[in-house]
């Protein structure tokens, strides 16, 4: 269970970094000037914006927090397998604001997609599965 408790750090230090108020961006186009407004990936404000990824990023992280915790008293490998897939989800779609181009990503959104792909090579590499289903 030792072990298995490690697999909570990253998806903690995503949530967290979600919580805060800078991952998530919004650029309002003025007649003479763009402004930037930096939002918490809960925010409803960037997802009203049509740049729905980070608060559906952010469900999906918590998600994966639960499935992990539940996966820290039951050891079941399908449980594994589904948070695998989730945070595969979820670590493209942190990557989807760079379609809007790269002013609408932030420094605190690259430093959750890092944490997001930290955690699916943790779990690709430490957790052994059998290969059928």
């Amino acid at each position: 269970m030792k072990k298995r408790l490690f697999y909570l750090v990253f998806p903690i230090i995503t949530l967290i970094l979600e919580i805060l108020p800078y991952g998530a961006v919004c650029n309002f186009k003025m007649p003479d000037k763009t402004i930037r407004k930096t939002f918490s990936y809960f925010d409803l404000v960037p997802y009203g914006y049509a740049n729905f990824a980070p608060l559906l990023t952010a469900i999906i992280t918590c998600a994966i927090l639960a499935l992990l915790a539940v996966y820290l008293f039951a050891d079941k490998p399908r449980i594994l397998r589904a948070t695998k897939v989730l945070v595969c989800i979820s670590a493209v779609l942190s990557l989807c604001p760079l379609l809007y181009g790269i002013n609408n990503y932030s420094i605190v959104g690259a430093l959750i997609t890092v944490s997001l792909i930290a955690e699916l090579i943790l779990l690709f590499t430490t957790a052994k599965q059998p290969n059928k289903f």
